[in-house]
């Protein structure tokens, strides 16, 4: 990324250019990127291609302040960190599911970055997570916002990332190109058995919870974890994009309405 880039990215995310790239201001751009950037599956149930290199996701992201899911969000992210000076590392993770069992190979995107402080996991694209970094090289327990964190060493040279006891995911430690990820991407936003394809969602951090919209429920959760959810009705949908997650859409994403790129209109290959 170049500077007029970097600056855009900046500007997108409501942050400041930092003088240094340390852990204090990673910490900094790091939430107010999950303020600002929103997760979410908008662009399956559109039709919309997904592309894993620079200039789209900066367009989606940047250029169209739409969010994404963690190939992007992440990759951006990368990008931005990249061009202030941090030494960034992609790292592929497989994601837990039913009964402790982890998803495919390059399920997920999740970034090691390195800093005079020494080195941190930074992910900005896993829904529900940790709020800050977390120590890359600590096994001791990492209070957050979003939980108690844990990275514990696994037998074959992995790490689990442990929130409140319960595992997310697990990180293979060899640096990756972005392309690696493509293969993820593809079957997260065309299989059949991908959550993404499931289910709708958008969902940002605020300074008082969370607010998601899924589908037409649109939910919002306070730090101390009261919840409230609320129907949107269908003339009022786009406009709940807009206010809550600054998206604009000229129609209604919906769930199986719109097949995955690639895939025919008369069903999965």
């Amino acid at each position: 990324m170049d500077t007029a880039a970097t600056d855009a990215y900046l500007e997108r995310i409501g942050a400041d250019r930092p003088a240094f790239p340390d852990a204090d201001a990673l910490r900094a751009l790091h939430l107010r990127h999950l303020r600002t950037v929103p997760f979410e599956n908008l662009s399956i149930h559109l039709g919309e291609e997904i592309v894993l290199a620079e200039q789209p996701v900066l367009d989606k992201i940047v250029g169209a302040r739409r969010g994404g899911f963690c190939y992007e969000l992440n990759g951006a992210f990368a990008m931005l960190l990249a061009g202030l000076g941090y030494e960034v590392e992609l790292l592929a993770a497989r994601v837990f599911g039913a009964e402790g069992k982890v998803g495919i190979p390059y399920d997920h995107l999740a970034l090691r970055i390195q800093t005079p402080d020494g080195p941190w996991l930074a992910d900005v694209g896993f829904g529900r997570h940790s709020h800050f970094p977390l120590r890359w090289d600590s096994r001791a327990e990492q209070t957050d916002p979003g939980g108690v964190f844990r990275i514990e060493e696994t037998a074959d040279g992995d790490l689990d990332v442990v929130r409140d006891g319960s595992p997310q995911y697990r990180i293979e430690q060899r640096p990756r190109t972005y392309t690696d990820f493509e293969v993820g991407c593809w079957w997260n936003r065309t299989s059949p058995a991908s959550h993404f394809t499931q289910s709708l969602v958008c969902s940002r951090l605020t300074e008082t919870g969370r607010i998601t919209l899924s589908g037409r429920t649109l939910v919002t959760t306070a730090v101390d974890g009261a919840r409230e959810e609320r129907l949107v009705a269908a003339d009022e949908i786009l406009a709940a994009y807009r206010e809550h997650f600054g998206i604009v859409l000229d129609r209604e994403p919906v769930v199986g309405e719109v097949p995955p790129p690639g895939i025919g209109a008369q069903g999965r290959s």
